[in-house]
Parts: structure tokens; sequence; C-alpha cells
């Protein structure tokens, strides 16, 4: 997130992007970099939003996430939030909350964490668990400093988001990310494509970035062969400047 961007549409981006079907999909957002200057804002924003979510179960469509999907997903996800919440480089400042008494319902979470080398940015835990890291806007190229950081941190390459209004951000965000994500989105949440609609797939961990819903996608299931036919025939041996 750049300090140009939008505030609601990063908030909105962020929350569906992590929390949607329990965060439980491919191209879930599960880390997210704020700017220190603007972060008090963020924050309390994304909390209270994240606060008003409605859990239950997905007869009733007023919520907005259910359980996840089994107990080896609960455990999964609970164990990483507990270990978090014992980490002292990291502070959950919402949900946490986790219950198996009916059904496998983890509260959507968030934590704050100060240290990139944590678990949290280097894994995926596949459900309603968001980790943010506040980068200091002040320093000199903090913009391209977290942008190189980003890249460099998970082993995946899915999906990413970046938010700004500033086009030469964009543009330098774009070229340090280039192997980042299969699939980048400028000031849009990060999932929610449509194959058929818009080619997706990620390089890395998450695959050979070949994109179902392109033609590039079709070709891997056949033999490409390329035919070259002479309609008029060629005898000479020299070439023009030889002879």
């Amino acid at each position: 997130v750049d300090t140009s961007a939008d505030p609601e549409t990063v908030i909105a981006g962020t929350i569906r992007s992590a929390f949607e079907l329990q965060g439980q999909k491919c191209s879930a957002c599960s880390r997210a970099f704020f700017p220190k200057s603007q972060w008090p804002e963020y924050k309390a924003k994304l909390v209270a939003a994240t606060n008003k979510l409605a859990m239950g179960s997905p007869e009733d469509f007023k919520n907005f996430l259910g359980a996840v999907i089994d107990e080896t997903a609960f455990k999964r996800v609970s164990k990483a939030i507990a270990d978090a919440k014992k980490d002292p480089t990291c502070t959950v400042i919402a949900g946490g909350e986790c219950s198996d008494e009916k059904g496998w319902f983890i509260r959507p979470t968030i934590v704050e964490c100060t240290d990139l080398d944590n678990v949290l940015f280097k894994e995926e835990f596949f459900g309603p668990l968001l980790s943010v890291y506040v980068y200091d806007d002040a320093e000199p190229e903090a913009w391209t400093k977290i942008a190189k950081e980003i890249n460099a941190g998970a082993p995946f390459g899915l999906t990413g988001s970046i938010y700004s209004r500033d086009r030469q951000r964009i543009g330098a965000a774009k070229k340090r990310l280039c192997y980042a994500a299969g699939n980048l989105y400028i000031n849009n949440q990060s999932t929610g494509s449509v194959v058929g609609q818009q080619p997706f797939g990620g390089s890395r961990w998450s695959g050979t970035n070949n994109k179902p819903g392109s033609r590039g996608f079709v070709e891997q299931f056949v033999s490409p062969r390329t035919v070259k036919e002479a309609l008029q025939h060629e005898r000479a041996i020299l070439h023009p400047h030889q002879q």
C-alpha cells in the first residue's frame, strides 16, 4: 500500500481478499504492507471493519464467512494464531478467537508483526489469517525497498495487489514484483478472477505460470509443430552477395 492510495479502496479490497471464503482460496490476501505514517488510520478502519464481519452458517446469506473446511485446517490456522499470541514480535489486533465446539470456526484475524522473517510472512496457512507489516515510508527509497522485501519474502508467486494513485510508483512496483505474482492487480483486490475472462496462474511454488483461460494454456495439451512450405523453388547454393 502506497501513501497515495485511496484508503476506502484499500480497506475493502484487503478484507474481501483476506476473509471471503474464510481465506481458503489460493489467491487470498495473506500478508499486507502498510506505510507507517498512515498506519493508525488504516489500523482503526481495518479492525473496525473486520470485527463487524458476520460469521456463521452459509445458509444465512447475511454471514460473510463460515467455518474452515475441516479439523486439519482448524488446527493449522488456530496453531498459527496461538503461536503469534506468544511471539513478542506479533500483536493480534483483530479476531484471534477459535472454537471447535460446533464446527471449525475461526474469527477473521489480523496480526501485526515487526519481523519480516516471521513464519507468518513465509508460509501459507490457507485460512482467515492476515499478517501485516508496517514499513517506514519516511526512509529514502522506502517504496522500492518494501517492494524488494516483498519479492524476496514468501516463495509463492500467485497473486498480489498494488494500491497507489502514483503512476511512477505503480510502474516501479510492477517492475520489482515482475516474478512475485502471476496475476497482479492494481487498486483492486487480489482475488476474484473468472477463468475465461481473466487468464489465471502463478509461478515459483504456485505453479508453472500457465494461464487457464488463455490460448497459451491450451497449447500445454498438444504437441505444437511449425511447418514451412516453399512455393518458389530455390536452387542456388551461394547467397547473392557471394556470387
